[in-house]
């Protein structure tokens, strides 16, 4: 039988994902640690507001249906999971904010607020699942990195709403306290409209400093 080449054979990090499931918690149940929590963040890169991470621990009797990485879903369903996860999991929110980011920078200041989300969690996680190549220092816990985890875990996938309708919601808010940066509609990401509003009324104080292009027009 004629062996197959380096080439030929299919790249297991590259092949399409079916979508999350439970089989990363129930491993780790099945060897006597839990509950498994899973943990995610919303918020890295835009030019303004904070970075909001998330911490749930479902309950294996009543995931709700439909749970997937936050990006592939629309806002309207988005919105909709959000009120089933708060209903039926432990969930807690944590936030980093401008300042916070420009201090210690977004990678830390990310994994700050995940660490936070998941010590404010009313059920302790003996496991902490971590969407990522990072798991947070300072865990009450043990953790795992799981890269692309919001595909492949349903706990990650359940933080990654959690997080993303949150900081919609900030940034909504924001919008009412500085239109004139229409926060609501682009959640402040580096949109032309955004930076053609930076440029006619300069940065506010949710704007982070320390990201390009504000960092540039900072130092001229």
């Amino acid at each position: 039988m004629p062996k197959r080449s380096p080439s030929d054979m299919p790249d297991l990090f590259t092949l399409p994902l079916a979508g999350p499931d439970f089989s990363l918690e129930e491993s780790f149940r099945a060897k006597g640690c839990w509950p498994v929590a899973g943990t995610d963040e919303a918020g890295r890169g835009p030019l303004a507001g904070p970075v909001v991470a998330a911490a749930v621990i479902l309950d294996p009797e009543a995931i709700p249906e439909g749970l997937n990485d936050s990006k592939k879903l629309t806002a309207a369903r988005r919105e909709a999971l959000f009120i089933q996860i708060l209903a039926t999991a432990t969930v807690s929110i944590a936030s980093s904010g401008s300042d916070h980011i420009d201090r210690r920078d977004i990678r830390k200041a990310s994994l700050d607020a995940m660490r936070r989300a998941a010590t404010g969690l009313s059920l302790a996680p003996a496991h902490l699942l971590c969407d990522g190549k990072d798991v947070p220092p300072g865990l009450i816990c043990g953790g795992t990195a799981v890269i692309k985890g919001d595909a492949r875990s349903l706990s990650i996938a359940a933080a990654s709403i959690v997080a993303k309708v949150m900081r919609d919601r900030m940034m909504t808010r924001a919008a009412l306290v500085f239109p004139q940066y229409g926060f609501d509609a682009h959640a402040g990401y580096g949109t032309k409209v955004h930076q053609q509003a930076i440029a006619d009324h300069g940065p506010c104080p949710l704007h982070r400093m320390s990201f390009s292009p504000l960092r540039l027009s900072d130092e001229r």
